[in-house]
């Protein structure tokens, strides 16, 4: 019998997994979404990570960083060669970048598995987590074989180079099957300020606050994610926006 895991897009889903579902799990705890990524080897990716996620959030240490996140993407690179190998990840950018760099990790470190990926069945705000147990079981049952394992990761390598016209063509070939990924892409690109516009995100926020009349965050916060649900942002990703919209007023 095949080895199985299952790579999944936060401890939320971990908590809510299914016990009918056997197989191995390694959760992705990481937010490349936001942050300096750029580095030439996986070592100094963790070591400008851990600094990062160190210094902006508060009370998390580096040693916290190494122990929660890098130990389960070293697990990644432990998977046995010709396993099965699940990856349960959504639409919102927040969710793609992360795919996209375990896909580099399964390319480089593992060989011969069988890569297949789970999206909710329906797609909200709420992603999994909007998902009831039987819900989650069926989405596992719709899973889809991952034969573009080598175009996919390639994405990763493109963002971390902030090659937009890379990514574009990348998406633009994967997305007749996989148009999520173009949706991803449009909005990472959307989110880079420039002399116009101080990009997506932070436009939004803006109009949040000018439409609902309030800087409240639980407010704003609430109204973003209705309106920008491709991003997946958290609340701490929001509220490093929130902030600097505020201090620039």
């Amino acid at each position: 019998m095949k080895n199985k895991y299952h790579i999944l897009n936060g401890d939320s889903l971990k908590e809510r997994f299914p016990n009918e579902i056997d197989g191995k799990i390694i959760v992705a705890r990481e937010c490349f979404v936001d942050g300096d990524v750029s580095s030439d080897t996986l070592d100094e990716l963790f070591d400008i990570r851990a600094k990062f996620i160190a210094e902006i959030y508060g009370n998390y240490s580096i040693e916290d960083y190494y122990s929660d996140s890098v130990s389960e993407f070293q697990n990644i690179q432990k998977i046995p060669d010709n396993s099965e190998i699940n990856l349960w990840f959504e639409d919102d950018l927040f969710c793609q970048v992360n795919f996209w760099l375990i896909t580099n990790l399964i390319l480089d470190f593992v060989n011969g598995c069988k890569v297949f990926l789970i999206r909710p069945t329906i797609h909200t705000q709420y992603g999994f987590g909007g998902l009831s147990e039987l819900e989650l079981i069926n989405a596992y049952k719709q899973k889809a074989l991952i034969d573009e394992v080598g175009r996919i990761a390639s994405l990763w390598n493109l963002y971390q180079n902030n090659d937009m016209e890379g990514m574009v063509e990348v998406a633009k070939e994967l997305g007749q099957k996989y148009p999520f990924i173009q949706n991803a892409v449009e909005a990472h690109i959307d989110r880079i300020p420039n002399e116009s516009s101080p990009g997506r995100p932070k436009r939004t926020l803006i109009e949040i606050m000018d439409d609902l009349g309030t800087d409240s965050f639980g407010a704003v916060f609430k109204e973003f994610n209705k309106r920008e649900s491709i991003y997946g942002f958290g609340d701490l990703q929001v509220k490093r926006l929130y902030d600097e919209i505020k201090n620039n007023r």
